[in-house]
């Protein structure tokens, strides 16, 4: 019950200086998959991937996270996916501070599967795969919003 009434003075707070709520998320954590999705290769992202990520997040989120996906690309956190031979998807990690890109569920599936490990991602297909639940949290914004059009895991910073 405590956890619930903090919850709410949260949200409250966050609403009262012009976040809007979005939509509810969920935060799974679990074993690591390591499966391949047939037709989606996963391999770790290199500096000439960096325009394909950007244009992607454009894509799908209206705007790019470039500075982001660099520093991932530092830290050897970085991959993606590719069909046809064009990067379809992307991410910085699979954790609470990463965040993901793609074209398609299956191209964000093909991520999750590949990721040597984990600390945070998102739902059915996670739950079917062995993960489990351990936190809803609320995707709120304030200013500009453009509604994704694509696959994608919010971070916390996001």
């Amino acid at each position: 019950m405590l956890q619930s009434g903090y919850h709410n003075r949260s949200f409250s707070l966050y609403a009262s200086m012009g976040f809007v709520f979005r939509e509810t998320v969920a935060c799974v954590q679990g074993e690591a998959i390591l499966r391949e999705i047939p037709g989606h290769p996963v391999r770790e992202a290199t500096d000439a991937d960096l325009h394909a990520c950007d244009e992607l997040c454009r894509q799908v989120h209206g705007v790019d996270r470039g500075g982001e996906v660099a520093d991932a690309l530092k830290q050897g956190t970085a991959r993606v996916v590719e069909r046809e031979g064009r990067v379809t998807g992307y991410a910085t990690d699979l954790a609470f501070f990463a965040h993901a890109v793609a074209e398609t569920t299956p191209d964000l599936q093909a991520l999750i599967a590949s990721a040597p490990a984990f600390g945070s991602l998102l739902l059915r297909w996670c739950l079917a795969s062995g993960l489990g639940v351990v936190q809803l949290m609320s995707l709120m914004s304030v200013g500009l919003y453009n509604e994704p059009e694509g696959a994608y895991l919010p971070s916390i910073l996001q």
